[in-house]
């Protein structure tokens, strides 16, 4: 008999226990509305194990967001949180635990979508606004991108100037469509050569097609892949153990929000920012990103902290107190004979001074001191200063200049005019970006 008693009891307290949900399981419902979690769904997922990703996109903060089932990462480092965090009617209109594609609407033909994400899952598209999600979505893909197909693999958006048009990439299978967001014209060519992508990034201005835990970069017009691929994407975009190539200083110089001294591009494109007694150089493949070195390890007479540095005729000028170092660009830089020489007897200004740069192949250099841009013919000799504007900005860290503009460093942040004559001319602050954010590839 109480052999039997004991039975009855194990048996009561089993069922009890299959019956019954534990606290944790009953906070897990609560949290995600009254359907269940199954228990994977809180599984702890490893990026560094190899992944193949679902989805990868930046926010309109630049922030880059890679997803995989139902779970998240944010940046290029962490750990995974959960999809319905940040995006919580995804999981309530999709129960299949997974993004078929997304990226961010940047500069559309539509400003209402500037800086949206779009989320793909099915038939179904999401748009986002910090994290919101906008009326009236989901909506069918065939309503807001006519043309393209539902079940998607990977999208990623193409501004004008790197595509023939603004448009986004879409891929299914080997067939990609471009879709041009002004006219919603689309154009599909099989890219038969490329892997299946399950997931796309643009990220400096260069495309990547990510498939199993490898990607593959390619042109964004014709697809064509130059160099060695696939690569093991944990060697470039994501920071794990026993993987890349990056050093202590890298990171920290890399991810400071100590302000920059200088930044320029030289003559053969190569990229640098100087801050302290290092450089940062943005590598010729570029998905590799930035990497750290001591100044002197390239330049041995300026030693570090530098006032400004600019490109012009295939010199490299260096400007640091009231000296200005030329060097000669080549494989490496060699010191013009008679260098340093004074500011004032090289370019007919006095220092010390916050930042210089040069547009293009012209001959004007600007130079930025206190409130005050002058600006010096490079042609002329002597060299001088032939016209000074007054700056809205009470101080200028470093300044560049490219094919898109001029880059304005202050602080931890930095502000982009599509001119040096609008920046000059500018008495409003326009929208601010972070340096190590948005330029150096950071996660904050």
């Amino acid at each position: 008999m109480q052999w039997l008693f004991r039975t009855l009891s194990v048996y009561l307290a089993l069922s009890l226990s299959l019956a019954v949900p534990s606290l944790d399981d009953r906070m897990m419902a609560d949290h995600h509305g009254d359907h269940r979690v199954s228990s994977h769904h809180f599984a702890k997922m490893d990026r560094c194990e190899g992944i193949e990703f679902d989805a990868i996109a930046p926010d309109e903060h630049g922030v880059t967001f890679f997803f995989k089932g139902d779970h998240m990462w944010t940046g290029f480092h962490g750990d995974a949180t959960l999809l319905n965090s940040l995006y919580k009617e995804l999981d309530e209109h999709h129960h299949l635990g997974h993004v078929d594609a997304a990226f961010r609407m940047h500069h559309p033909a539509d400003p209402s979508d500037h800086d949206h994400i779009f989320f793909f899952l099915d038939d179904k598209v999401f748009s986002y606004y910090q994290h919101k999600l906008e009326a009236g979505y989901p909506k069918p893909i065939s309503e807001v991108f006519p043309g393209i197909p539902s079940h998607l693999d990977a999208a990623v958006e193409c501004p004008k100037g790197e595509c023939v048009a603004d448009s986004v990439l879409f891929f299914k299978g080997s067939e990609i469509f471009h879709f041009d967001t002004r006219t919603k014209n689309v154009k599909m060519r099989p890219w038969t050569h490329l892997p299946n992508c399950t997931s796309a990034l643009r990220w400096l201005e260069h495309y990547y097609c990510f498939h199993g835990h490898n990607f593959t970069r390619f042109h964004p017009v014709t697809g064509s892949v130059v160099g060695s691929y696939p690569k093991d994407a944990r060697n470039y975009f994501m920071r794990c153990p026993k993987f890349g190539h990056g050093s202590d200083d890298t990171e920290r110089e890399r991810c400071s929000h100590v302000h920059l001294d200088a930044i320029t591009s030289d003559d053969l494109g190569r990229s640098y920012a100087f801050r302290g007694n290092f450089y940062l150089r943005l590598s010729d493949r570029q998905e590799e990103g930035w990497h750290a070195f001591p100044i002197s390890n390239t330049w041995k007479e300026i030693g570090g902290d530098v006032d400004a540095v600019f490109s012009y005729d295939s010199n490299l000028y260096i400007i640091k107190g009231e000296q200005v170092y030329i060097y000669k660009s080549g494989a490496g830089y060699t010191l013009i004979e008679g260098y340093p020489k004074s500011l004032k007897d090289e370019l007919g200004i006095e220092g010390p001074v916050d930042a210089a740069f040069v547009c293009g192949d012209y001959e004007i250099l600007h130079v930025i001191k206190g409130q005050s841009m002058y600006e010096i013919d490079l042609n002329a000799t002597p060299r001088g200063v032939r016209k000074e504007a007054p700056l809205f900005f009470p101080k200028v860290d470093a300044a560049s200049c490219g094919p898109d503009g001029v880059k304005v460093f202050v602080g931890p942040k930095y502000f982009h005019y599509e001119s040096p004559m609008l920046f000059s001319a500018s008495r409003i602050q326009p929208h601010p970006h972070k340096i190590s954010l948005e330029l150096l590839g950071c996660d904050h």
